[in-house]
């Protein structure tokens, strides 16, 4: 894997905290089977930075890191009141009209890392608000409220929205030939789903600084989200 600038990430950087665009396949934390990590790469352009939240590996977007104790503090109060505000945002499959639809169902994790829904679960809950609607995909904005494991792909399985790539919960690869009436493959040639992850993607993120004042960052999408989105809005005219 090529070797990231860290740098080149970053979103916003005030004295206490770095928001980074986070690029799809990078681990949050150390990975055994990655040689890279976002923290490692953090730690190399400030020494002290700690990791604030995690993104799994898979989803790109805002990822929040301290400059320094206090600061790591100052957010983990924040976490742990529900005070952070976290826009995600994914591809589902079909047709939604979100208009703010709250899900509340508990949570429980496998020691495999696979959420599923339980009444003796720990509480979870998102809301879910669609933007824009395709011949058969919907572009939702997630707002989890609490930070359980696969939350939001948990949840949208629930409401019969599985997100596009999803397979663990629901959800199958999107490819061009769905998309395209006159799509015409190599020959001795495979197709690719275009995109080869699950298409969600942490949009922004809205917090308070040591002072009391407004952070707020947003992630532009990266290449695979941004292809598909393209893909989704010239198929539906």
């Amino acid at each position: 894997m090529k070797k990231i600038d860290f740098t080149s990430l970053i979103l916003l950087e005030t004295e206490d905290y770095i928001i980074v665009n986070k690029p799809p396949y990078f681990a949050t934390l150390e990975d055994r089977h990655e040689a890279q990590n976002m923290l490692a790469l953090g730690k190399e352009y400030w020494e002290d930075l700690q990791v604030c939240h995690r993104l799994d590996k898979e989803t790109s977007g805002c990822l929040v890191f301290a400059k320094n104790p206090e600061a790591y503090r100052h957010i983990a109060l924040q976490f742990e009141n529900r005070t952070v505000e976290k826009v995600y945002h994914a591809v589902a499959e079909g047709i939604h009209d979100f208009d703010g639809v709250l899900v509340d169902r508990n949570l429980t994790a496998s020691n495999k890392g696979i959420a599923r829904i339980a009444a003796q679960g720990k509480p979870a809950q998102t809301l879910f608000k669609t933007l824009k609607t395709y011949f058969s995909h919907s572009l939702i904005a997630c707002k989890p409220i609490t930070g359980r494991l696969h939350q939001i792909r948990v949840h949208l399985a629930y409401l019969g929205a599985p997100i596009c790539g999803d397979t663990l919960y629901g959800g199958k690869p999107l490819y061009l030939s769905q998309l395209k009436r006159k799509f015409n493959l190599k020959k001795d040639t495979e197709e690719r789903p275009i995109m080869q992850r699950v298409s969600l993607h942490a949009q922004s993120i809205s917090f308070q600084d040591l002072a009391g004042e407004p952070i707020t960052a947003e992630a532009p999408y990266p290449k695979d989200f941004a292809v598909l989105i393209k893909q989704l809005e010239k198929t539906s005219k």
